[in-house]
């Protein structure tokens, strides 16, 4: 038992590692320590839980399940500490809900749920690196440009971006907002470019616009 319980905490460290290497790779708040030490955390707490339904159940009446569940309530706690508001901006979502994910996988080591666990941990892999190369890749092959600004929340300020992008012959297909009462409101534009045109002059000609600021950080 005391083996298979240290196999427990060594599976944990090198699963929640994995998740957590992508998020330091991307020099986010949560990095490989944190991931690690959340999946080794909760893996301890399932061992210790199913440790003490062993030793007590002919006692009194105990949920194997009691403790797991206050590791996935209280590792909202953890994971609000990652998320930052900038402007009208929240980051740190996605760490955030690896974090979670990390603990989920150090339950399922903790109750014996090897392949699972590895399976789930993979998958979470997969999901931070492969599916956000994907996205890029779809983007890229599609000719649509995605334009991530901060526009000052007042009026006229996105007419005077469209109009930016008129003089540019820049087709727009989509304009995503997120409606708040900030100063600062969330724009995503989905434009085509002319031919010709790159990128880089459109981001040039857009920092011009006073009350505008271009966004190039990921989640």
């Amino acid at each position: 038992m005391f083996l298979e319980d240290i196999f427990k905490l060594v599976l944990a460290m090198l699963l929640g590692g994995l998740v957590g290497l992508e998020r330091e790779i991307t020099n986010r708040p949560a990095g490989f320590r944190t991931h690690t030490l959340v999946c080794m955390g909760s893996t301890l707490v399932m061992v210790t839980s199913m440790h003490l339904f062993g030793l007590y159940s002919d006692v009194v009446n105990l949920d194997p399940a009691r403790l797991g569940a206050q590791v996935i309530s209280g590792i909202g706690f953890l994971g609000a500490g990652t998320i930052l508001k900038d402007k009208a901006r929240v980051r740190g979502l996605t760490t955030a809900a690896s974090l979670w994910v990390v603990a989920c996988i150090g339950l399922a080591i903790g109750a014996g749920l090897y392949s699972v666990a590895v399976v789930a941990a993979l998958l979470a892999y997969i999901t931070l690196i492969l599916l956000k190369r994907m996205e890029r890749l779809i983007i890229s092959k599609s000719k649509i440009e995605e334009i991530e600004l901060d526009i000052q929340n007042v009026p006229g300020q996105i007419a005077k971006v469209t109009e930016c992008m008129g003089r540019l012959n820049v087709q727009i297909r989509d304009i995503k907002m997120v409606p708040t009462d900030e100063q600062w409101v969330q724009t995503r534009f989905y434009v085509m470019l002319p031919r010709g045109m790159k990128r880089e002059k459109l981001i040039k000609e857009l920092k011009a616009i006073k009350g505008v600021e271009i966004y190039t950080d990921e989640d």
